[in-house]
């Protein structure tokens, strides 16, 4: 497998994942990666570094950068995020492999979908176990960190393709055993919901 297959496959794969955490985050690092001339994405993503687009996203992640920090409003967010995450993370690692074959194209599309619905789950699930503390600066934190992770995570897929490769393929493993434990946590906010609504 050629260095240039394996870079396309980095980033489409790395685009799935990325926008699990943050589908805006994922479209400004690749758009901003294609102006500066760090990273020649294939025709059909080039339109990622369209000002409009960038413009759009930028609005987008700074709506979401606020309601991600607020305990509680952020579960509420991450499930509306649904709708957007997975999507993105099928679109842009299908738009990230068409400069490969079609088949090519079709896999990284569905992988890219399932990485972002997994690292969405994880997120959901992480976050509904820190609104458990009753400080807010735990949230704060994990929701900064996990920006800092799609930028270094694209980065490194852009850069060191092999290394982006190994490292993803341990947060799959780890993803599958953790799974079933991040569903339930993901749900608890929604218990404790519909358990306030019937009241004592």
């Amino acid at each position: 497998m050629s260095a240039e297959t394996l870079a396309a496959i980095a980033v489409a794969l790395g685009a799935g994942w990325a926008s699990g955490l943050n589908a805006y985050a994922a479209v400004l690092v690749l758009g901003v990666a294609q102006r500066l001339g760090l990273v020649a994405l294939p025709h059909d993503l080039q339109v990622l570094e369209s000002p409009w687009v960038l413009g759009v996203a930028a609005i987008l992640f700074a709506l979401n950068f606020l309601t991600d920090k607020i305990p509680y409003v952020d579960s509420i967010n991450d499930v509306l995020q649904t709708f957007v995450r997975i999507p993105a993370g099928v679109l842009l690692a299908y738009g990230a492999a068409t400069g490969l074959s079609p088949e090519i194209s079709i896999i990284a599309g569905l992988l890219g979908g399932t990485l972002a619905a997994g690292t969405h789950i994880a997120k959901t699930g992480s976050r509904a176990l820190i609104n458990t503390s009753p400080e807010p600066f735990t949230n704060v934190f994990a929701s900064l960190g996990e920006d800092v992770t799609v930028l270094g995570g694209l980065a490194l897929a852009i850069a060191h393709p092999i290394t982006f490769l190994c490292l993803l393929a341990v947060f799959v493993v780890m993803l599958i055993w953790l799974l079933p434990k991040l569903v339930r946590l993901a749900l608890v906010p929604f218990r404790r919901l519909a358990r306030g609504r019937q009241g004592p």
